[in-house]
């Protein structure tokens, strides 16, 4: 009686022969603390903590500027038309795409985004 009740303790432990779990997809990563740009250089979207000031892509090695929005100007390609996004500051950005240099002039610079969203006071009198 005791081999019979040996073998049933056997049977019992773990899982049948061939058995394998089920992979669980990737979580996202939480929205709160995270934040994601694209890789200057080979254009993979990376994800990086909020309030880093450099992201190394893991892919080609390249140190990328983290610029948050209000730091940020945006000009079309010269050649190409692609929306770029440049430093505040910066004379010139060269288009990811085409390698075109274009100029950042005074007919293309946006004032900073902290005075774009400053309310303008009301009018007042007639």
């Amino acid at each position: 009686m005791q081999r019979q009740q040996v073998k049933k303790e056997e049977d019992d432990d773990g899982p049948p022969p061939g058995w394998q779990p089920i992979p669980t997809p990737p979580q996202p990563l939480p929205s709160v603390g995270f934040a994601q740009m694209v890789c200057g250089s080979c254009r993979r979207l990376l994800a990086y903590q909020r309030g880093a000031k450099h992201v190394k892509c893991s892919c080609c090695q390249t140190v990328n500027i983290v610029l948050e929005a209000d730091q940020v100007g945006q000009v079309k390609c010269g050649s190409c038309a692609v929306l770029l996004m440049y430093p505040y500051g910066a004379s010139q950005v060269r288009c990811s795409s085409c390698r075109f240099v274009t100029e950042i002039g005074a007919h293309n610079k946006r004032p900073p985004w902290s005075v774009q969203s400053k309310p303008t006071p009301p009018k007042t009198g007639c």
